[in-house]
C-alpha cells in the first residue's frame, strides 16, 4: 500500500490478499465486520464509505483483529458482543457465547406467565435476563460455578437494566439455592468427552466448563432433575437445553423424578433443543 492513508476498499483488499496469502478461508463479510468494529460503524455503512480514509492505527488494528479470528478467535470475542433474542449482550473468553439455540428455551419458557424464576450455570446471563426484560415485573436468581461468569452476568444485567430484579448466586448447581420458583431454567454443559475432539477450534476457545462435564454429557441433567423439582411450586415448570441426541436421555431422567407432562421440543431447526417438565400441582 502507498504512504497515503488506504480507504476503506484498499483497506479491505489489502486484509483479503494478506487473508490468502495465509491460505486462511474466511468469509468476506467477516472482514468487513472486522474493519467495521475498529471504525466504530455498522458494516452496512462500509459501502457507503468505500472511499472514505482509513487511519494507519485502525488498519493495523484490523489486522491484528483478523490475525486472531484466523486463529479461531470467536467473532464475538474480538468485538466483545453476541446479538441473542433482539439484545446486543457482553460476552468475554469466560462465558459461553450466547446462540440461535437457546432461544427456544426462551420462547417456550414465555409461553406462560412467572414471577420467580432460577436459572442454573448463566454464563452470560443471557437467559435469566432475557426473561426478565420480557416480564418486567418477575424476579430472578442465577448461580454459576465461575465467579469470572458472575461478573459479566451481573454487567449484562445492569446495562438491561433488571439487575435490581436479580441476584447472582456463587453456586454448584443448586448448592446454594433456597426458596421455591414457578419456573426452573438451565443451559448446562453437554458435550460428551469423547465428542470434543471433534469440536470447531472456534468453539474451543469458550470456557471447557460450559462445554463438558469430562463424561457422558449427561451429569449435570441428573443433579438438575434430582435436585430442581426441591424447589419447584406446584404445577412449576423446569426447563433445560439440550444436545440433540439427548431428548430421550434427558426426558427419562426428568420422568424419573417424578415430573409430570414431560415433553421434547425443537428448535428452529426441527433438531430436539428442549425438554419441559411440570411438578404435580
Amino acid at each position: 500500500m502507498s504512504d497515503q492513508p488506504p480507504t476503506v476498499t484498499d483497506a479491505l483488499r489489502a486484509l483479503k490478499s494478506e487473508m490468502d496469502y495465509d491460505g486462511v478461508n474466511l468469509p468476506m463479510s467477516e472482514l468487513r465486520m472486522l474493519l467495521a468494529h475498529v471504525i466504530g460503524i455498522d458494516p452496512a455503512r462500509l459501502t457507503l464509505m468505500a472511499q472514505d480514509e482509513v487511519a494507519p492505527e485502525q488498519f493495523q488494528e484490523a489486522r491484528r483483529l483478523y490475525t486472531r479470528r484466523s486463529l479461531g478467535v470467536p467473532m464475538s470475542h474480538i468485538r466483545g458482543y453476541r446479538d441473542f433474542y433482539g439484545r446486543r449482550f457482553t460476552v468475554t473468553d469466560k462465558v459461553l457465547d450466547p446462540r440461535p439455540d437457546t432461544e427456544a428455551l426462551i420462547a417456550l419458557a414465555l409461553r406462560e406467565p412467572f414471577s420467580e424464576v432460577l436459572d442454573l450455570g448463566t454464563g452470560s446471563g443471557c437467559i435469566l435476563i432475557t426473561l426478565l426484560a420480557e416480564r418486567p415485573e418477575a424476579m430472578g436468581i442465577a448461580t454459576d460455578l465461575s465467579t469470572d461468569a458472575l461478573k459479566v452476568a451481573e454487567a449484562n444485567a445492569d446495562k438491561f437494566e433488571v439487575l435490581e430484579r436479580a441476584a447472582f448466586l456463587h453456586s454448584d448447581w443448586l448448592d446454594s439455592v433456597g426458596g421455591q420458583f414457578d419456573l426452573i431454567v438451565s443451559n448446562p454443559p453437554y458435550i460428551a468427552l469423547d465428542e470434543m475432539q471433534d469440536l470447531s477450534t472456534e468453539v474451543l476457545h469458550e470456557p471447557r466448563m460450559a462445554l463438558t462435564d469430562e463424561g457422558d454429557g449427561l451429569s449435570a441433567y441428573r443433579t438438575i432433575a434430582q435436585e430442581a423439582p426441591k424447589h419447584l411450586k406446584p404445577g412449576a415448570r423446569l426447563m433445560v437445553e439440550i444436545g440433540p441426541t439427548q431428548g430421550r436421555a434427558v426426558t427419562e431422567l426428568f420422568r424419573s423424578a417424578g415430573l409430570e407432562d414431560v415433553q421434547l421440543h425443537p428448535d428452529l431447526d426441527g433438531r430436539d433443543r428442549v425438554v419441559l417438565g411440570r411438578k404435580p400441582a
